[in-house]
């Protein structure tokens, strides 16, 4: 391809409104178009790499047995509402109404469209087990659009969905695919770490996330310093130590006044952190809950949202809690009725607590779950930290970023159930489908591609996922001829050796051929100058090195190719 026809255009300037690298980047490269707040065109650089992901993909889902379909975007919202994902999507689920009134749903995942078309073909476990996949438009419709391609409205995504008629057929699947997905991120030049997950509003039970490390990432992953366990912040566990305290003490009221948050009560009472109860009251769809945990660690809403259920979960207001006789900084468990009460585990395993006496200006010393206050759930709802004690063995916890550029699930019998999915066993009896559930979105894995490969000059494209190899940069000065006719020759050869080659032909400066092929992170870039073509040679140089090679023509093709092989 030649620069002078390409379709795009690059940006010297930052756009105002790019808020990561690669949004900064892809716009400059002339990689995307914005037309909407999360809706972007992929220009005909950005669309080279994404049809490379899409077919590094397809060929690890066809190693795992996937069969490739595709399924419509317009999704009726019945078998939403089956499902009941309606409403744990919430505002994210874009619908619209057809002509005849029907309300439809532009589909952000398809569980419940392949599960319904599973379900028509599947009569016995001998239908069982196969895997579907698709590459597909998707839709969300996101409160607060960000970060280019990170966080869109409209977007592509590779979905395959397993089905099994034993737990064991889809642990076997569940794991071919796991190591299917590392092969993917190996095989893009991408370094990508493994961790346990939320799942969400997918639902299901194992769940596991594949991050990019990049410090702009807007996940925070916990890593353990000394084995292998890392997790997501939302879903992390980790070792919650006791008090000393085994004797239950009589609870009773001491005068506090002004005393309202942890830090204070801790310094009037001279205690520590560990020895308060923490009350949070929140809103869960619509109901007061009241959320315990010890006062030295924060409670994780995603936690608390999935053990209640919710769909909805926010903070009470000041109004609310004095609607209820409350008053902020002074409240407790001990006393209450006809409010829900989830409590950390940590409440349970830590004895003599102070918490709050639902009295203005006064605490109660010595409250102990069970004797002093009942609680609904006893569960872990406490957020992991840096530094925290792993679950696992004696390491502790370290921070890092990442982006999120895969998911997997075992759903289960989730969807099925609610679809009456089923088949009928070796013994003749109806079971509910078991099915797995596996997701990569695409352009987000080519943003963060960037995120994790650039420097300040632009993007540095692994090889394998490079829109184009090689990048040719003439410097035609004075004598355009002699040197266009040694540029073409080279040209033509490595495009009839199949390597996939873009010539800068344009009449530019060498500063702003050189600029724009380092901006556009082509990974090889050979310049052709007055000099070389005198002395039969050309100068390649890799995007990643600051040494240039000079090569005598006649050998280019030898050096390109084999530079090539080495880097994919």
């Amino acid at each position: 391809m030649r620069l002078s026809h390409l379709f795009f255009k690059t940006l010297r300037e930052t756009p105002a409104d790019a808020d990561t690298v690669s949004h900064e980047l892809l716009v400059r490269s002339g990689m995307i178009a914005q037309l909407i707040a999360g809706g972007y065109s992929y220009m005909p650089l950005a669309q080279r790499s994404i049809s490379k992901i899409e077919n590094i993909i397809r060929s690890e889902m066809n190693k795992c047995g996937g069969q490739e379909i595709t399924m419509p975007v317009l999704q009726p919202v019945e078998i939403w509402q089956k499902s009941g994902r309606d409403k744990a999507f919430g505002k994210n689920l874009l619908t619209l109404i057809d002509r005849k009134e029907r309300r439809l749903v532009l589909g952000p995942t398809h569980e419940e469209v392949v599960t319904d078309l599973a379900s028509r073909f599947v009569q016995s476990y001998r239908d069982l087990p196969f895997a579907l996949y698709q590459i597909q438009t998707k839709f969300r419709d996101e409160a607060r659009p960000r970060a280019g391609l990170i966080r869109v409205r409209e977007f592509t995504m590779k979905d395959m969905y397993s089905f099994h008629a034993s737990q064991e057929s889809l642990d076997q699947t569940y794991e071919q695919v796991k190591q299917a997905y590392m092969n993917i991120y190996q095989r893009c030049g991408l370094k990508a770490i493994m961790i346990d997950a939320d799942s969400g509003a997918i639902g299901g039970k194992a769940s596991h996330e594949f991050m990019l490390v990049a410090d702009s990432g807007e996940d925070s992953v916990l890593q353990c310093t000394s084995c292998n366990y890392a997790a997501n912040s939302e879903k992390a566990t980790f070792a919650k130590t006791k008090n000393a305290d085994k004797i239950l003490l009589p609870m009773q009221e001491i005068a506090t006044p002004k005393q309202k948050t942890i830090e204070e009560i801790a310094s009037f009472l001279k205690i520590p952190a560990d020895k308060i109860l923490k009350t949070v009251l929140y809103i869960a769809d619509g109901q007061l809950v009241m959320a315990l945990v010890r006062g030295d660690y924060e409670i994780n809403e995603i936690k608390l949202k999935n053990t209640l259920k919710a769909v909805d979960l926010r903070p009470a207001s000041d109004e609310e809690l004095r609607a209820k006789g409350l008053s902020a900084g002074y409240i407790g468990p001990s006393g209450l009725k006809n409010i829900r009460i989830v409590a950390d585990d940590s409440v349970q395993n830590n004895v003599n607590l102070v918490s709050g006496a639902n009295k203005e200006g006064f605490h109660l010393l010595n409250t102990n779950i069970g004797r002093d206050y009942q609680t609904e759930i006893v569960t872990d709802i406490a957020l992991a930290q840096q530094g925290y004690m792993c679950p696992h063995c004696d390491g502790i916890f370290s921070l890092v970023k990442g982006i999120e550029v895969g998911h997997i699930f075992k759903l289960g019998t989730y969807i099925s159930d609610a679809l009456n999915a089923t088949f009928t066993d070796e013994e003749g009896l109806n079971r509910p489908i078991i099915m797995g559930c596996y997701g990569i979105g695409v352009g987000r894995l080519l943003a963060a591609a960037i995120e994790q490969h650039h420097d300040d000059s632009g993007i540095i494209w692994p090889m394998a996922i490079a829109p184009y190899q090689v990048i040719i940069t003439p410097l035609y000065g004075n004598d355009k001829q002699a040197i266009n006719d040694v540029t073409e020759q080279l040209y033509k050869e490595l495009v009839d050796n199949g390597i996939e080659t873009l010539l800068d032909d344009r009449l530019e400066s060498a500063g702003v051929k050189f600029n724009d092929a380092d901006l556009l992170g082509i990974p090889l870039r050979i310049t052709i100058g007055k000099k070389g073509v005198v002395e039969g040679i050309c100068e390649i140089k890799m995007r990643t090195d600051k040494e240039t090679a000079k090569i005598p023509f006649k050998e280019a093709l030898a050096y390109v190719q084999k530079t090539i092989t080495y880097n994919l």
